[in-house]
């Protein structure tokens, strides 16, 4: 140490505190390349993952079309196919869920070639299943309506436009379902008056049904009354007008006979002409 200057001290002293440091704080090399290469194997087991599951996503592309046109393309017998078959089913049930909730819960049913569903609308009155009207709808590349028996005075195609069928089916569903019941509801409630009122002549109606004119006569006057119902709301059963004529120009504006014009708007025709044979106003 005599021989040494103080800079050669110093110096020396300052290698000694680099050594120190380097072997407490060994390099990071050897322990960056051990991530590299454990991040390059987990990049390489995710590609063939992905390479698995693109070719079984096209097994089962392939699957659904042969089910779709009722073929069997692969060998049942092969453990492969018969999981791939379950896999394109649940896809198959998936795909029909979801329809189904999207659309507010009517029947549908998947159409053969597999680019559309058929919804069905049923139609009741007063707890009674009456018509089923049934519309094939093709899903891509747009909402389209190509085929139904929805009858010819339903404005479906308006319906349709008016709620906006590509963002909202079910709202258009709901609207057509309100028509189809009412128009439903009020051809019931003619078919009753006819089964039940042989006395109580209709003298008008429409296939809409959005008009009824019927004649009866009043035992005490011996008195014919025209009554005229009209249906302008063609989302409802009962008349939004009711107009009633007779020789009599009284009977019409008697307080009895405006009870009889209100309760026909708030019941329907035939539980009202029921309620008027019963109290001896109608034979």
């Amino acid at each position: 140490m005599e021989g040494l200057s103080s800079k050669g001290v110093l110096s020396h002293l300052s290698v000694l505190a680099v050594q120190t440091k380097s072997r407490r704080n060994p390099p990071q090399q050897s322990t960056r390349v051990k991530e590299l290469k454990a991040e390059a194997e987990a990049l390489m087991m995710r590609r063939e993952q992905l390479k698995a599951e693109i070719q079984t996503h096209k097994s089962l592309q392939r699957m659904r079309l042969s089910m779709d046109k009722g073929e069997e393309e692969m060998d049942e017998d092969s453990e492969n196919s018969q999981l791939l078959q379950l896999m394109a089913k649940h896809s198959q049930l998936k795909d029909l869920l979801y329809a189904h909730h999207l659309i507010g819960g009517y029947d549908i049913i998947k159409t053969s070639l597999g680019k559309g569903v058929c919804v069905s609308v049923t139609t009741a009155y007063e707890g009674v299943y009456l018509d089923t009207y049934n519309l094939e709808i093709d899903l891509k590349p747009v909402l389209r309506i190509t085929r139904h028996n929805v009858p010819p005075f339903i404005p479906l195609n308006e319906l349709a436009e008016q709620n906006n069928i590509q963002t909202n089916i079910k709202a258009f569903l709901d609207v057509l379902s309100q028509h189809l019941n009412a128009h439903a509801g009020r051809k019931q409630q003619l078919k009753l008056v006819k089964e039940r009122f042989p006395s109580v002549d209709v003298m008008e109606s429409n296939v809409l049904c959005s008009i009824l004119v019927l004649m009866f006569t009043v035992p005490r006057q011996k008195t014919a009354v025209l009554c005229t119902l009209n249906y302008s709301d063609h989302t409802r059963c009962l008349p939004t007008t009711v107009h009633i004529q007779c020789e009599d120009k009284d009977l019409p504006e008697s307080p009895e006979w405006k009870k009889k014009q209100s309760l026909l708007m708030e019941m329907p025709v035939h539980k009202v002409l029921m309620t008027m044979k019963t109290m001896g106003d109608i034979f």
